[in-house]
């Protein structure tokens, strides 16, 4: 989505929001493991003796025992490493201006394992930032704070608490008084 700013009135509609965010991610986590699953299959007689399968082989392998597992930090360091290696290989892709073109099958299995690392990253944010609002629900603001969340790359970042202030309930008062009808007397 980009950048915006979502205004909720309450800690239950940020968090079944984070959940739904978290259910869409996972459900295309899911896809994209699948996808790449079924690629290596395919790929599998045409590339099983090249370096670069059995790289992708093996991570792949990874990722489904991380996706059954509570998601480790390690992780990244493991993918900062992949990448210095692939570095001294080979690329499969050419640059045309700022755009990468390539149509080796290792370049689709690449973009994928690269989409899939970039939504357990955001899944894990997300849980991390869900876990967050709970706790400020034991802070008991209830119903007199509004929440405007700074999300940024379909993450939430910041919020802002506002007050949605007593003046509200004055002017209610006002409002009934202002309107209310005077005694009837008998004259």
């Amino acid at each position: 989505m980009g950048t915006e700013i979502r205004q909720f009135t309450s800690i239950k509609d940020i968090v079944d929001y984070t959940s739904n965010q978290i259910l869409q991610n996972k459900a295309l986590y899911e896809d994209y493991s699948q996808w790449l699953g079924t690629l290596l299959r395919d790929f599998e007689k045409a590339h099983k003796d090249e370096e670069w399968y059995k790289k992708t082989a093996a991570i792949q392998k990874t990722l489904k025992s991380q996706s059954k597992q509570p998601p480790a930090k390690s992780s990244n360091e493991k993918k900062s490493k992949g990448k210095a290696g692939k570095h001294e290989e080979e690329s499969p892709w050419v640059y045309s201006g700022d755009l990468q073109i390539s149509f080796a099958d290792e370049a689709q299995t690449q973009i994928l394992f690269e989409a899939i690392e970039k939504i357990r990253a955001k899944i894990q944010e997300l849980e991390k930032f869900k876990i967050s609002i709970q706790q400020l629900s034991r802070l008991g603001l209830g119903t007199t704070v509004a929440y405007l969340i700074y999300i940024e790359d379909d993450s939430p970042k910041k919020i802002v608490l506002k007050s949605k202030g007593t003046a509200k309930g004055e002017e209610s008062f006002n409002f009934a008084a202002e309107f209310s009808v005077p005694a009837f007397s008998d004259q």
